[in-house]
This record gives structure tokens, C-alpha cells and sequence, in this order.
């Protein structure tokens, strides 16, 4: 299928690796212009041909200067999509409710959420110019506060929300704002050898290994096998396309069936 994106022009964070790199590929490979953000500028992330912006997204100031940087390079924003995240990695994120001191929860909320609030706020003018579209990457945890650190599974709750607000006040004026909440995911947080699903693993006392094979059965995910982030930019691609032109405030789950209810 066509996606008709050839020429529009796109923003992606947190696009280093992992499923925003996936996400810039994919929209790149629709012949879109991106603008790729990320703390650390991968050599992955290079070799697409995006126009990269290292930029800390988690700063009061940075998502400002990212979207002050793509609109000189584009012109005109087509499509943003808030993907950068994190703190939901190893070492100290699964003590539970009482591990987590302030500084610990505004560094999550200012990562997980606040970085989109503050990207979107910059961004919106020159959506609504484009008719453009919002896609904002939050997790099957904001249904699910206890799968992952109570500091990360409710900023990503509030993500989710703020998507859903998004679309109320703006697309009656031409932009469209979209959810999509991914369960686990092929990506660093969980092979890395400092990521959460090692400490996860080692909490649990048994190997790495282990944990990642049996973990999509043990969540509840039919299917068998974590979620590849080329599915998740699949997904974003279709959204930011005009065949999703009447999509506007849902919330895409893909994550393999592990959320049971309706």
C-alpha cells in the first residue's frame, strides 16, 4: 500500500535506537524528511539519511530548541512523534513504591511525558498549518501500573491521557493525535546486560537468558515473542498516512494480546 507520505516532513525522538530507529527508517523508506533526536547520536541513526539533532529532550528547554531546529531544516511539520523515554531500566527501578524518591519521579515524568508536552507545544503551530498528525509512543503499562516501575508506568498513564485531550482540542482544526502503547519489546530495556530485564532477571534469581525466553508466556502474550519495533513503526507509518485520516484519539495496543480486558 501506498502510504502517499512521499515529500512530508516528520520529527522523531528519541530515534537512536530501538523502536524510534525503527521509526525513522520506516518513514524515511515512505520518503518522508526526518528530523531524528536523540541524547546520543547512533551511527544506525546516521546511516538513514535523517537530519540528526542531539538534543536532551528531558531539559526544559530542549524540546523547544529540537522543533525551533526542525522547522528550519523542513520548513513545515508533517507529522511528530513523541517517542523518547525511559528510566524504566536497571538498578534501582524495582524497589517498588517506596524506592522511588522525588528526584527519581521528576526525572521520569520529565523524560516520559513533559518531553512530549513540551515538543507538542512547540510543534502545534505549525501542524495545524499542515493538517498534521501527533503520534505519541506510550506503553501497555499505563493500562497496566504494576507491570514496570510505578514511576515510568504512570508517566507513560499520563501520556496516554494527554494524547487523548490532544485530540479532543485539535482535531476539530485539522490535526489528529494518535496513541500507540507497545507491551515488550525487542529493544535494549530488556537484552541489554544493564537494562531492566537483567535486573529483573537477577531479582528473580534466575539467568538472563532464561527470563527473556519465557517472558512473553509469562506476561500473557498469545502470541509467543516479544513485539519488533519494525512493527511498531509499521503501525506509526499507517497512522501518520491519509488512509488513518478519520483516526484521531485512539489508542493502539500491540502487544501481543497481553492485556485481557476490553
Amino acid at each position: 500500500m501506498d502510504m502517499r507520505l512521499t515529500g512530508k516532513t516528520a520529527v522523531v525522538t528519541g530515534a537512536s535506537r530501538g523502536v524510534g530507529l525503527a521509526i525513522v527508517r520506516a518513514l524515511a523508506g515512505e520518503g518522508m524528511r526526518v528530523v531524528a533526536a536523540a541524547r546520543t547520536i547512533s551511527p544506525e541513526l546516521k546511516e538513514t539519511g535523517a537530519i540528526t539533532v542531539a538534543a536532551d529532550l528531558s531539559t526544559a528547554h530542549g524540546p523547544a530548541e529540537l522543533i525551533d531546529r526542525a522547522l528550519a531544516e523542513l520548513g513545515e511539520i508533517d507529522l511528530l512523534v513523541n517517542n523518547v523515554g525511559g528510566g524504566d531500566g536497571g538498578e534501582g527501578q524495582l524497589g517498588g513504591f517506596l524506592g522511588f524518591g522525588d528526584e527519581q519521579w521528576r526525572q521520569a515524568y520529565d523524560l516520559n511525558f513533559l518531553s512530549a508536552v513540551r515538543a507538542t507545544r512547540a510543534a502545534v503551530p505549525s501542524l495545524l498549518r499542515r493538517g498534521g498528525t501527533i503520534v505519541n509512543i506510550s506503553s501497555n503499562g499505563a493500562r497496566m501500573p504494576h507491570a514496570g516501575p510505578i514511576t515510568y508506568t504512570t508517566a507513560k498513564a499520563a501520556l496516554t491521557a494527554f494524547g487523548k485531550a490532544l485530540a479532543e482540542e485539535f482535531g476539530p482544526r485539522g490535526v489528529r493525535a494518535v496513541t500507540i502503547s507497545p507491551g515488550a519489546t525487542r529493544t535494549a530495556l530488556w537484552e541489554a546486560p544493564d537494562g531492566y530485564g537483567a535486573a529483573l532477571a537477577a531479582s528473580l534469581g534466575i539467568g538472563h537468558e532464561e527470563l527473556l525466553a519465557g517472558l512473553p508466556s509469562n506476561t500473557g502474550m498469545t502470541t509467543g515473542r516479544f513485539v519488533a519495533p519494525e512493527e511498531i513503526a509499521a503501525l506509526v507509518t499507517y497512522l501518520a498516512s491519509p488512509h488513518a485520516g478519520s483516526v484521531n484519539g485512539a489508542d493502539y495496543v500491540i502487544d501481543g494480546g497481553a492485556i485481557k480486558t476490553v
